[in-house]
């Protein structure tokens, strides 16, 4: 039988691992740019409805059938607005962070992923499109999954290093990740802060959780400012730093151009990456270098957690 996923409720429980993060740094946190305009569901890709999730239509239900051009150009305004401001930020501050990219979306503005690759950003699959991968056959999900490396070979110069899906995996995401090969990780996975290796059909496989809770969905309402989401990820961040005085701790943030892209949101991130660069022993690093370090610091002890 071909490898399935188990429910895991003890983790690492009272016995957490040393990350020994960099420079002895207490706290290792990860930003992550979600580049998904240009590849979401949509009429001219052959879908029956526009996408306005994580946009200031969502919630509207308008019950606009066929295109909804008001949608469409909140999506837009992600890719010719929102990811420029994003990147002005973390570059005047020369700080890394990781693009998890949808590759259709990065071939229909190569500018953007042009302005990528010069940063020296890495890259995580975030899919061949914005689309829900639990809906897909096998077989379609395989041919995403192939497609996707080859589009990132193109437009950035190298394979994505590791995979992410839209909200969440099929059944069978992390297994056909493994088959396909070249990955160092994937961050399907919400239930954990640190880390862990999971044994995927006899090969072990590096899992970095991401969060949805430290992002920017939280600002996908109509109630929500700089300030509110400022204090919010502030608030994680102390918690996490002042843990991480005895058990260092990672922390990831995922910003999406079509939100937090906008005036009145991207001061909150200026303000977060000013006060968390105000702090020592803090490592604000990419995904990849976590990855990286994991594997050289943790490596592959021959089972996954719990197995």
């Amino acid at each position: 039988m071909a490898w399935q996923p188990t429910r895991d409720f003890l983790g690492y429980a009272d016995n957490l691992p040393d990350p020994k993060w960099p420079g002895g740094a207490r706290l290792a946190v990860n930003f992550v740019m979600n580049y998904e305009e240009g590849s979401e569901p949509s009429v001219q890709d052959g879908e029956d409805h526009t996408e306005v999730g994580l946009s200031e239509a969502q919630g509207l239900n308008q019950g606009i059938k066929g295109r909804d051009l008001a949608g469409e150009g909140l999506f837009e305004y992600g890719s010719r607005v929102g990811f420029w401001r994003v990147m002005r930020a973390f570059e005047e501050r020369k700080l890394p962070m990781t693009v998890f990219g949808c590759a259709l979306a990065l071939e229909r503005n190569p500018k953007a992923a042009a302005a990528i690759k010069r940063a020296g950003f890495d890259v995580c699959s975030h899919g061949w499109r914005w689309i829900k991968h639990f809906e897909l056959s096998e077989t379609e999900e395989r041919d995403h999954i192939k497609r996707a490396v080859a589009s990132f070979q193109k437009t950035v110069g190298e394979a994505p290093a590791g995979w992410y899906c839209r909200y969440g995996p099929g059944l069978s995401t992390r297994r056909l990740v493994v088959e396909h090969g070249g990955f160092l990780y994937d961050s399907d996975y919400y239930g954990d802060e640190l880390p862990f290796w999971q044994t995927v059909e006899g090969k072990g496989h590096l899992v970095i959780p991401y969060s949805i809770t430290t992002n920017d969905v939280k600002l996908a309402g109509w109630v929500g400012t700089a300030g509110d989401w400022f204090t919010f990820v502030k608030d994680g961040f102390d918690m996490l730093y002042r843990e991480g005085a005895k058990q260092p701790k990672m922390m990831s943030i995922g910003l999406h151009n079509r939100l937090i892209g906008h005036p009145s949101r991207a001061v909150g991130l200026e303000r977060v990456l000013d006060y968390m660069q105000k702090h020592k022993d803090v490592w604000i690093t990419k995904r990849v270098d976590i990855a990286k370090h994991w594997i050289k610091t943790h490596p592959f002890p021959g089972k996954g957690l719990n197995e």
